[in-house]
């Protein structure tokens, strides 16, 4: 039996020692090593030999596998470095390349897209876009804008509000206009987080005599969370100012827009409505564009978009309340100022996530804002 363990001793560190990968010596580990090896299988077999051979046997046995398993863990280590070296040479990296497949470049976020595409076409109206500070006082986001002073919207649970003029505003108590300039108000007043981009059109009006024609946008906060409201949100707000102005001038202009946002075959409708700074006041909607106004699909069943209605609710608009233009201050930068004899306008302010909405069938607001790659990818 000595003789045999000294044949697989020498047969298996011949094997070994001329394996060529560690998956080949990984086999030859199994096949003397094993459980079910010949040499293991001795070792389990010592107790079963005579009292005068079982030492002697024993010895050889583990003498056997201790040098076996030595032998395996270097030629391991050899195969181990010899195999590194050899991904190191192949798989070798240089950084100067182009990567493979090149990386795209990336896409402006849906609301950008939306915000961009709202703005040209108002650019090839004629209108000029501007926009305003986000922390606004009260004066402009609120009285300048004929809110009365009850109105729901200036409580503190509707609206953020921030600081008195005197703490962050500077030694007068000024509030800034669009160049810089504006009307001095006390240093007491209140800071707030600005509710709708309204406040541009009074700081646009005291920055520019009239004719005027801008849209203003940027973002607007409010205390509202769940699918359909979110604490900061985006508008455009619309502005002109000119003489012989009348709501029908409001209702062309919104049926461009309307054709070149969500298609050449809509139409636009005007509901009366109430807005503090509007006179008349108007909701208006524009001809489902899922259904083509129908209100139903062509299978028959409801439109799921305008929920069978033909039409959808896209912004609120006006003719500009005379009472605004009393709180533009005459001057001989804008002389002779908006008096409401002689000028007339119409505003309106939209939604861009609702715009994008409407347009994408986006179902939840929350959904611009946990950058999930699978929805912005969508956009790109």
């Amino acid at each position: 039996m000595i003789e045999r363990i000294q044949a697989l001793r020498a047969q298996a560190e011949g094997e070994i020692a001329s394996a060529s990968s560690s998956e080949a010596l990984e086999e030859l580990r199994v096949r003397y090593l094993g459980r079910k090896a010949e040499l293991p299988q001795m070792l389990r077999g010592v107790a079963q030999l005579e009292p005068a051979q079982r030492g002697e046997v024993g010895r050889a046995a583990n003498e056997a596998r201790q040098a076996l398993e030595q032998t395996i863990e270097a030629r391991a280590a050899e195969l181990g470095a010899q195999e590194l070296q050899r991904h190191l040479e192949e798989d070798r990296l240089d950084v100067t390349l182009p990567g493979g497949p090149p990386q795209p470049i990336g896409a402006l976020h849906v609301l950008s897209a939306t915000r961009r595409e709202l703005e040209d076409i108002f650019l090839g109206l004629g209108f000029t876009v501007m926009e305003g500070p986000e922390i606004e006082t009260v004066h402009y986001n609120f009285d300048a804008l004929n809110h009365s002073p009850t109105h729901p919207a200036r409580a503190r649970t509707d609206t953020f509000y921030v600081a008195e003029q005197g703490v962050h505003g500077d030694a007068s108590g000024r509030s800034a206009g669009p160049s810089g300039s504006g009307a001095s108000r006390g240093a007491g007043e209140e800071l707030l987080l600005r509710t709708h981009t309204s406040p541009m059109q009074i700081r646009a009006m005291e920055a520019h005599p009239p004719p005027l024609y801008v849209v203003i946008p940027g973002r607007v906060y409010r205390p509202d969370s769940d699918a359909t409201h979110t604490p900061q949100f985006h508008q455009i707000e619309g502005l002109a100012v000119d003489e012989d102005i009348t709501l029908a001038d409001l209702k062309g202009t919104l049926l461009v827009f309307a054709r070149a946002a969500f298609g050449d075959q809509r139409d636009v409708r005007l509901r009366p409505h109430f807005f503090p700074f509007t006179e008349p006041s108007v909701e208006v909607d524009v001809s489902c564009f899922n259904c083509d106004g129908k209100g139903f699909l062509k299978d028959g069943s409801r439109c799921y978009l305008c929920k069978g209605e033909g039409w959808l609710e896209v912004l609120g608009a006006g003719e500009v309340d005379p009472n605004v233009y009393a709180h533009v201050p005459t001057s001989e930068r804008n002389a002779p100022g908006y008096d409401p004899e002689k000028v007339q306008g119409f505003a309106w302010g939209m939604g861009v996530e609702r715009i994008a909405m409407l347009k994408h069938g986006i179902p939840d607001l929350r959904l611009y804002l946990e950058n999930d790659l699978r929805f912005l990818e969508q956009f790109g």
